[in-house]
């Protein structure tokens, strides 16, 4: 228990922030100021956006930018990561602010930032690891539809959603539309999206977004365009306090804070792992970025934001504008609050549409075809995942989507391993000479089996297969040096093989790697019987003279 406990003690203190976590700032502290004040720029938007297709509204963006920026960036194990909140987490939150109410969101993501901690300190950060490409790009494909989905209500005029789906509420938006603000609010989106592109072609030193929402925002105002706009925002950043929680409540949102926490697991490891391959240095910290994420959706919720993810694309904005410390995703931070002191009234104005349409854009963007292209161009297995996870995410939600397609990927590549495991008969070869009639005996006698692969639950029937037919041989020697992993029903499985061989007066010997034979014998009682009969061996030319010396005890004489 000590030893645990000491284990622990020394997990947890490593990742706690330390000195290292700035190293080369004096050298780098130019361009991370200047790349902090480029992703906060880009960040702005996309946070109100979020904000609002969540349906937490345009406040909780900013405060969830401003604090997990800055709390997530400290704790968290990327130098250059910067977190937020995001169009997977606002799909989330759509069907949680649907079932519990826009109240239950910071005690969701307090819940869940407990829940991302514990994940760190028992070591879950390669989490990320155990989950398919495949299923990645269909979860990417599929968020992409749901936001520019959630579009359609903000592009008709709508302040929000009315159905029980994103598919439905864009039905509704569009059958429901008013024919006069409509054609007004569609326009401005559109705009938003045109100027969005024409901007990325001319420039890539000024945001697209900024000068789209700007731009358009000045044309409404000029114009005097009655359509709806994001509203009152704070002056200042709330103070902090603890969600009531109840027993009751507990019980309720223990399931969605689950989901929520499991998606900041992903995504945020996710988007390090694209930092690091954008980065020369240091990999980013699993584990450490875990107890980073944890911490900032506590903060988050207890601010009044919502949960908050490491972002890829404000990662990858942040690497590209020159980010190495960070300084950078703390600026970004600071730049937003700078908003909020003196530039709220303006910020107010911007219409919703305006929002849709840069999060339509930002949706578009999320479609990487090249990536789609090679996926669907992989073995069947990887296609069908990929696909029924972007299904699965459009029509139901991303946590069982994300569900669907492990299962999927996991039974797939289960059979695939399964058709490439199993029992093979090789030719016998004596290993010494005689005469041709010996080696003819030989043959007859002795079956050699080489063991291929895993013999688990879903190969067990090809190795049973393969000892269907013996053809008049007395012994039968089991080669399990290629036998790569062997589960419960495995170990089952070489049981009843040596038990039926047994029954059928036929003598069985095996051979393995030393440490092979004690892992079997410890596993099972057959093999464990026959090491006590001298016929299990580590070596081949051992069993091979054994089994000579079995055909010679039973009558077949055979020269040397």
């Amino acid at each position: 228990m000590s030893s645990f406990r000491s284990t622990f003690v020394h997990r947890a203190r490593a990742l706690l922030p330390n000195s290292r976590d700035y190293a080369g700032l004096a050298t780098s502290w130019r361009q991370d100021l200047l790349a902090g004040v480029t992703v906060g720029v880009v960040a702005l938007p996309l946070a109100l956006g979020f904000g609002v297709a969540s349906g937490v509204g345009a406040t909780a963006g900013m405060i969830t930018a401003i604090v997990a920026g800055i709390v997530a960036a400290i704790f968290g194990g990327s130098a250059v990561q910067v977190s937020g909140p995001t169009g997977a987490m606002a799909v989330v939150l759509v069907s949680i602010v649907a079932r519990f109410g826009v109240g239950a969101v910071a005690t969701v993501s307090v819940i869940a930032g407990v829940m991302v901690i514990l994940f760190g300190l028992f070591g879950l950060g390669r989490i990320i690891n155990f989950v398919p490409w495949s299923v990645l790009e269909g979860f990417t494909l599929g968020i992409a539809v749901v936001i520019a989905l959630q579009q359609v209500p903000l592009l008709m005029g709508q302040s929000k959603g009315t159905g029980s789906s994103v598919l439905d509420s864009a039905w509704r938006a569009v059958a429901n539309a008013r024919h006069d603000v409509p054609t007004l609010t569609l326009v401005m989106g559109l705009g938003v999206v045109l100027v969005m592109a024409l901007t990325a072609r001319v420039t890539t030193k000024i945001p697209p977004s900024i000068v789209a929402v700007v731009l358009v925002t000045a044309i409404a105002e000029f114009a005097d365009a009655r359509v709806p706009t994001l509203g009152a925002l704070p002056r200042h950043l709330p103070a902090p306090r603890l969600p009531a929680l109840s027993l009751s409540q507990f019980h309720q949102l223990a399931g969605p804070a689950l989901a929520v926490a499991l998606l900041v697991a992903i995504e945020s490891l996710l988007s390090a792992r694209v930092a690091d391959a954008m980065v020369a240095g240091p990999r980013s910290g699993e584990n450490r970025e875990m107890l980073g994420q944890g911490l900032a959706n506590i903060a988050c919720g207890l601010f009044g934001g919502m949960p908050a993810t490491g972002a890829i694309a404000r990662t990858a904005v942040n690497v590209r504008s020159g980010a190495r410390t960070r300084l950078s995703a703390i600026t970004h931070a600071v730049v937003i609050v700078l908003v909020i002191l003196f530039l709220a009234p303006a910020v107010e104005k911007i219409p919703l549409a305006v929002l849709g349409g840069v999060l339509v854009m930002t949706a578009v963007r999320m479609v990487d075809r090249v990536r789609i292209v090679r996926v669907l161009r992989s073995h069947r297995s990887e296609t069908v995942a990929f696909a029924l996870t972007a299904i699965v995410t459009v029509t139901v939600n991303l946590v069982t989507a994300i569900e669907v397609g492990l299962v999927v990927a996991g039974v797939l590549a289960l059979r695939s391993l399964a058709t490439q495991s199993g029992a093979v008969r090789e030719e016998f070869a004596s290993g010494d000479e005689g005469t041709p009639e010996d080696l003819q005996l030989l043959r007859e006698h002795i079956a050699v089996f080489r063991f291929d692969g895993a013999l688990f639950f879903g190969a067990a029937p090809h190795f049973l297969e393969s000892f269907s037919e013996l053809a008049g041989a007395s012994v039968v020697i089991l080669r399990l040096r290629g036998l790569t992993f062997i589960d419960a029903t495995g170990t089952d499985v070489l049981t009843q093989i040596i038990e039926d061989l047994e029954d059928r007066h036929v003598t069985v010997l095996v051979k393995a790697t030393d440490d092979n034979n004690q892992r079997l014998c410890r596993s099972s009682a057959a093999i464990e019987r026959l090491a006590n009969d001298g016929h299990v061996f580590s070596d081949f030319d051992a069993t091979v003279a054994h089994a000579r010396r079995h055909l010679e005890r039973h009558g077949h004489r055979l020269g040397h």
